[in-house]
């Protein structure tokens, strides 16, 4: 029996499979937030002149946002204030859901189809 020798794949597909990995990751990670699926934090209503007391910060917190370079508690209102959304939609989720289940399915399909093309190479070539 030979041994098998896969295929050999240019540079230039080398290349074009980097910039394609490259654009799916860079789309993966900014594609939720350009869609606002992501970042789900939103300010609370802050006081127009917010003193410490008015956010609810104690004498040490105070010393610490200081040490952060906040001595102004306006600069750190937004920070404080900030609470996250928890919401879902169940319509988002079903998408999410049907996303994967078809990711999954197509690659079982691919996998399979190599899979075949590979074994019929390795065993029907003799």
């Amino acid at each position: 029996m030979a041994k098998y020798t896969p295929p050999v794949q240019g540079r230039v597909g080398q290349i074009i499979d980097v910039m394609v990995l490259l654009a799916l990751t860079v789309g993966a990670l900014y594609i939720p937030l350009w869609l606002k699926l992501a970042g789900s934090a939103h300010v609370a209503d802050t006081p127009e002149s917010p003193t410490w007391e008015s956010l609810g910060q104690n004498p040490v917190m105070v010393e610490k946002w200081n040490q952060l370079g906040y001595s102004d508690p306006a600069s750190a209102a937004e920070m404080i204030t900030s609470r996250f959304d928890y919401s879902f939609s169940i319509g988002s989720l079903i998408v999410m859901i049907a996303i994967i289940i078809g990711y999954y399915a197509i690659m079982l399909r691919f996998s399979e189809k190599e899979y075949r093309e590979v074994i019929a190479e390795k065993f029907n070539g003799d």
